[in-house]
């Protein structure tokens, strides 16, 4: 597990759709480059075939190396290790955390976690950090009610890792979630449906920065 001052505070997380845009590599590279070692590009695809996943991995690794900001492949495991990206995100239908660090284990896993139970376990079984959610609406999930700042707290009451809130977070909320405990946050539209997604990734930065946070 890396040191906790290592692990990003801000992850940008895609979509197929989002993945699938005309000029998607362009605008990834722009907020890479705003959020430096502080961020994350989680490519999240589940439509993509092998190839064209590792392919567009590969050059989002590519991005990475010259950033400093983490690539964190969802679910796959393999692809995460042929391109060498920095981490994989797991979920409850990914192979199980201690699976993925038996395969390979200089590999940082983080856990999507839905109650402070699936935290307590991500903690056990290994995990770096916690995306916890889903916390306001507005994401990509759907009917899902708000449990908003008091589900952050209930889940650092069960768990040492870094916690990621997801879910509607908008850089208002960015404060408020610190308070909660958070570590940091995790966006989808906040960032990929704004008009300058890289002026998007340096209003969240700003927000975590203004509340005090490093």
């Amino acid at each position: 597990m890396p040191p906790t001052l290592a692990i990003p505070i801000l992850h940008a997380v895609t979509s197929d759709d989002i993945a699938a845009r005309p000029g998607f590599l362009d605008r990834a590279a722009a907020v890479m480059r705003v959020m430096g070692p502080r961020g994350a590009v989680h490519l999240r695809t589940h439509r993509l075939s092998a190839a064209d996943m590792n392919s567009l991995a590969g050059k989002l690794v590519e991005i990475q190396a010259e950033s400093g900001c983490w690539v964190v492949i969802n679910d796959r495991v393999d692809v995460a290790l042929a391109t060498g990206a920095r981490a994989v995100q797991l979920t409850s239908r990914s192979i199980p955390i201690p699976d993925a660090l038996a395969m390979a284990p200089a590999l940082t896993v983080g856990a999507s976690i839905h109650s402070p139970e699936e935290a307590a376990t991500a903690e056990r079984d290994g995990a770096a950090w916690a995306v916890a959610g889903h916390v306001f609406p507005g994401e990509s999930e759907t009917g899902e009610q708000e449990r908003g700042e008091a589900f952050i707290m209930g889940v650092i009451e069960r768990t040492i890792l870094p916690v990621i809130a997801i879910g509607g977070v908008l850089p208002r909320h960015v404060r408020g979630l610190r308070g909660a405990g958070a570590w940091g946050v995790a966006v989808i539209r906040g960032i990929w449906g704004a008009a300058d997604a890289e002026a998007a990734a340096t209003d969240y930065l700003s927000a975590y920065d203004a509340d005090g946070g490093s």
